[in-house]
């Protein structure tokens, strides 16, 4: 395990997936031989952050130890704030069995941070049980200033699809950019910049097990995404005093503290319990190359697996720019009815399996057992098409959340002014084809 060394107010970053890591901002911050020392270096103190049970299995035990000027404990008490549009209560409205989509969110024109442009749009499970997740999209014309946020109810991964951010954390900086995806630890405390005068994407709120990379099984050692390419920040500190505000996500609401100084006070941390970028262009695309379609399974990027062993609780899979090469086949996405249930969005250029309506920002429903595959234009083209030639898949990234249990809609996306309504439209000019003849 090095130890890296930064201090600058720009991003450093250490790559590999859930490695042990040990990272300093001042030299010789890092307590030498134990975690806990009676004195720190530097006058800091000692906190764990700990984001499994300490019992867990070595290889599934995720913690780090914090060395910081303050105790994540010192601000005021916390105060019930406006939930806004971010909810965790799924069962407000009966869940429709059609296909449903969605246009973008459009940018609000009032001044709008990270937190407050957080609008959910559907879910499963309970925060309260540690199960499920939400699926929200988010909007932001401004940084966040002097405020500050932590997700006790779970872990955030962001999918980025307008506008360059900052991710400001307790561990260190994260700059990303469209097509790239970060990893936001249950608990861990951050706050966002706009480097550009916007910002929206996409959050799956992880209220379940941790996200990590999947097995390869009889793909061998290589593939899919790789651990390397995951990107984790160095040891950065804000050392300011003033008025901050402190923002948690706690059983499904939204609480406010007042502290007197900044809590991404953290001058080194070392351990496996950190934030990390990963961009989806690196991705090692899986694919046939004599005939028929492996299963959309080889397009997994990270899965929080539940306790059934072979069945995700969520699975984040990418479209990514490909090489189509398979002979005799039908080679978009097959018509498909299935026993999971999928939230797709769309963060750049078009999706190969629909030919329009679905646009960057927008997003589909397809739930458990709801038919949907290729609209009828797609269906014409791809059935005539010249499969001796290889199809270049190009200028696109689309992703889905994928989860065992039904995807639910709030009732702000069952009456948004941005669901579709003539969505199911994409299947109505799929012609009667049947011969009786071979």
């Amino acid at each position: 395990m090095s130890i890296a060394t930064r201090g600058a107010d720009t991003p450093g970053y250490v790559s590999g997936f859930g490695n042990e890591f040990a990272t300093e901002a001042l030299p010789g911050a890092l307590p030498v031989g134990q975690n806990s020392p009676q004195k720190c270096p530097y006058g800091l103190y000692a906190e764990q952050l700990s984001g499994t049970a300490f019992t867990a299995p070595r290889g599934a035990n995720r913690r780090s130890w914090l060395y910081r000027i303050r105790p994540g404990a010192v601000h005021r008490p916390f105060q019930r704030i406006a939930n806004g549009r971010y909810a965790s209560d799924f069962t407000t409205v009966p869940t429709p069995p059609n296909q449903l989509r969605w246009d973008p969110l459009p940018v609000p024109s009032a001044p709008t941070d990270f937190v407050d442009g957080i609008v959910t749009m559907a879910g499963n499970g309970d925060p309260h049980a540690q199960a499920g997740c939400g699926i929200h999209v988010y909007a932001a014309n401004r940084s966040m200033v002097d405020r500050y946020f932590y997700d006790a109810d779970g872990e955030l991964l962001i999918v980025p699809q307008q506008g360059r951010q900052r991710f400001v954390t307790e561990l260190g900086i994260i700059d990303v950019e469209p097509r790239e995806v970060v990893v936001i630890p249950r608990g861990l405390r951050f706050r966002v910049e706009l480097l550009d005068t916007s910002a929206r994407g996409y959050i799956c709120e992880n209220y379940g097990a941790a996200f990590r990379l999947p097995d390869l099984g009889p793909i061998g050692s290589n593939g899919l995404a790789n651990p390397r390419d995951f990107l984790t920040p160095t040891a950065w500190y804000e050392d300011r005093e003033g008025s901050c505000e402190l923002v948690a996500r706690f059983m499904g609401n939204l609480w406010s503290a007042a502290m007197d100084h900044s809590p991404l006070d953290v001058v080194a941390w070392h351990g496996n319990y950190a934030p990390c970028k990963y961009d989806l262009r690196r991705y090692n695309a899986i694919g046939s190359i004599s005939y028929d379609h492996p299963d959309p399974s080889i397009f997994l990027v990270l899965q929080s697996q539940s306790d059934t062993p072979g069945v995700d609780a969520i699975d984040f899979v990418i479209f990514p720019p490909r090489i189509l090469a398979m002979q005799h086949t039908f080679r978009p996405p097959w018509f498909h009815r299935n026993v999971a249930s999928e939230f797709m969005g769309l963060i750049h250029g078009a999706y190969d399996a629909k030919a329009e309506g679905f646009v960057p920002g927008g997003a589909s429903l397809h739930n458990c057992m709801t038919g949907h595959g290729p609209d009828a234009r797609t269906f014409e083209r791809a059935s005539n098409a010249d499969t001796s030639k290889p199809d270049y898949i190009e200028d696109t990234m689309a992703f889905m959340f994928e989860t065992r249990c039904v995807i639910r809609p709030t009732r702000f996306a069952l009456e948004s002014a941005q669901l579709q309504a003539e969505y199911f439209q994409c299947w109505q000019g799929l012609p009667r084809q049947f011969t009786g003849r071979r």
